[in-house]
This record gives C-alpha cells, sequence and structure tokens, in this order.
C-alpha cells in the first residue's frame, strides 16, 4: 500500500515525460506540436493534482488529461499531419508494436511480418486514423487494458474493444502490403464477386 504522506507528485508525474511525449507524437503527428501537448498536460496535472489519490494509476490518470487536451485543442486544429523523424520514437516501443501487431497471426503472414522493419510499422501506426491509431498505441505499445483505455478515451470498453479490433486488423493489412511490395510475402489473389465486387481468396 502507498504511503501517501511520501508521494511527490511531481517527481512521480515527471517520470512519464518520455511515455507522454512517445503517445502525443503519435497523437499529434508533429514533433512541435508534440512537446506543446506535454507541456499543457503536465500544466494541467499540476494545476489539478489535488484531485489524484496516491496510489492510483498515475499514467494513466496523465494519459487521460493529455488525450483530452489533443482532442479539445489539437484535433479541432485540423492540421495538415507531418510525419515524424524516425529517431523521435524509442526503439523499445517499436519492438513491442512490432511484436504485438504480429501475435496470432499465419506463419508465413508471422514471417513475412518479421521482415517488416520499425520504419514500415510506424508509417503503418501513422495512417491509422485517430481513434483507432490511440487505442492500438494504448493496448500494445503501453500495455494499458481495456477499462484503462477506456478511461482515459472517456469511452464505453465496448468502444475501445471495437477500436482495437478494428484498428488491429487495418494495421495487419498495412503491414501485408507493405511485405508483398519488398517481396517477402504474397497476397491472395483478387477474385470478382457475382455482383461487381472483389474479395480476397482464402489460402
Amino acid at each position: 500500500m502507498t504511503d501517501t504522506t511520501d508521494f511527490d507528485f511531481e517527481a512521480e508525474a515527471l517520470s512519464y515525460m518520455d511515455q507522454l511525449y512517445a503517445a502525443a507524437l503519435r497523437m499529434t503527428r508533429n514533433g512541435a506540436d508534440a512537446e506543446d501537448l506535454v507541456q499543457e498536460t503536465f500544466a494541467k496535472a499540476f494545476a489539478a493534482q489535488d484531485k489524484f489519490t496516491p496510489g492510483t494509476n498515475l499514467k494513466a490518470w496523465l494519459y487521460r488529461i493529455q488525450t483530452n487536451a489533443f482532442i479539445n485543442t489539437y484535433r479541432k486544429k485540423q492540421r495538415e499531419p507531418k510525419r515524424s523523424d524516425a529517431e523521435t520514437v524509442e526503439d523499445w516501443q517499436l519492438a513491442a508494436a512490432a511484436e504485438h501487431t504480429s501475435s496470432g497471426l499465419a506463419s508465413a503472414e508471422d514471417r513475412a511480418l518479421d521482415a517488416i522493419g520499425d520504419d514500415e510499422v510506424k508509417r503503418a501506426l501513422s495512417e491509422l486514423s485517430d481513434d483507432f491509431r490511440m487505442a492500438v498505441y494504448l493496448s500494445d505499445v503501453e500495455g494499458f487494458a481495456y477499462k484503462e483505455i477506456a478511461q482515459i478515451m472517456d469511452t464505453p470498453v465496448g468502444t475501445v474493444m471495437s477500436r482495437l479490433h478494428r484498428g488491429r486488423k487495418l494495421l495487419r493489412e498495412k503491414l501485408r502490403d507493405y511485405a508483398a511490395e519488398r517481396g517477402v510475402y504474397e497476397k491472395a489473389p483478387v477474385k470478382k464477386k457475382e455482383d461487381g465486387g472483389t474479395c480476397r481468396v482464402q489460402a
């Protein structure tokens, strides 16, 4: 049990700065905006620290403040997203993302995705919509539980699960395309339906 008398809010909060910046970069896709978002997050957190209960999940509490700030400020600007530099995201985060996005896939596909580099993983994540991208990032990179993500994104758990399912599916599709472009994975042929549509032929 946490001793609240020895709890140093500022030190504990600042220990999450790098992780918050990485998440902010995923949200804004712009280094300067990510820095501004983190600064705004800490300003709001320090102003509201009396509302935080020591012993509860400080990381999730900070992520919710940051997510709300992003929704209320940066997403409303509707800026043209800018691609971030490759070196701005830590290697361990990329490794975690690659590991989670390839889990549970068929063996041939799994081997193909193993050949995908970190840049392709980041590129695929950056191309997802905000809601899908953040759900996948918070779950597969940061390791938050469904309930925690629901609290951070201020949305029902069922919605989180739906976004994760859809987001992971879209991410796998993008990574398969990258693998096919590099010749390390052969996509299933496209077959025309009777109604004029198309579908993938399952192996």
